[in-house]
């Protein structure tokens, strides 16, 4: 009896380090094969230039505050790219609340053209991992105002902008449609120069 408990003992200790080593070493070399061979870029992050030189990841959210830049959702990380996450805060936590109002008033003062009503939610709450690069169209569009001001454009030409920067979703069926705040911006750039 004691032998076929030690000899169990040893089978599930052997199992137990060849997972390890299956999970640890080759199902990470599977997913990082089908990720160069089917993911886009190769499996690397999608960077944005501007002038030759790389900005940013187009798969990380940047701060953006000048008036002649469309703005992404506020971060409770402060975009740090090294570590992302919310503000764990409830909808119904009162310092949560404040924050919310305190960013209506101050999105409010840059748009003196909106109701309060009309300032979309995603404008004014951060994302659950504080680097979300994309707003969806009717965030961009309610800033369309200030920013063509702000650079002088006309208003349609920076709405045509800001639908061709538009992505679809996959086959047109799964997702929502979003714009990369960042290659928005860089594209406003190229264009105003």
């Amino acid at each position: 009896m004691k032998k076929i408990g030690k000899t169990n003992i040893v089978k599930s200790i052997k199992i137990t380090l060849a997972f390890c080593v299956f999970l640890s070493v080759f199902y990470i070399l599977i997913l990082w094969l089908f990720a160069k061979a089917a993911g886009p870029n190769g499996g690397n992050a999608e960077v944005v230039t501007l002038d030759g030189k790389v900005v940013g990841a187009a798969n990380v959210g940047q701060q953006f505050s000048r008036d002649i830049y469309f703005w992404g959702r506020p971060s409770a990380v402060d975009y740090n790219g090294a570590g992302s996450g919310g503000s764990n805060k409830g909808t119904t936590n009162p310092e949560y609340l404040a924050e919310v109002e305190v960013r209506i008033d101050t999105f409010l003062v840059k748009h003196p053209y909106l109701q309060r009503s009309e300032v979309p939610a995603e404008m004014v709450t951060a994302s659950g991992s504080g680097l979300d690069p994309h707003i969806s169209p009717a965030g961009a569009a309610v800033q369309v105002r200030r920013v063509a001001e702000a650079r002088g454009l006309s208003v349609e030409s920076v709405q045509a902008l800001v639908e061709e920067y538009t992505e679809k979703p996959l086959l047109g069926l799964f997702g929502t449609p979003t714009v990369n705040v960042l290659k928005l911006n860089i594209a406003l750039d190229e264009r105003t120069r």
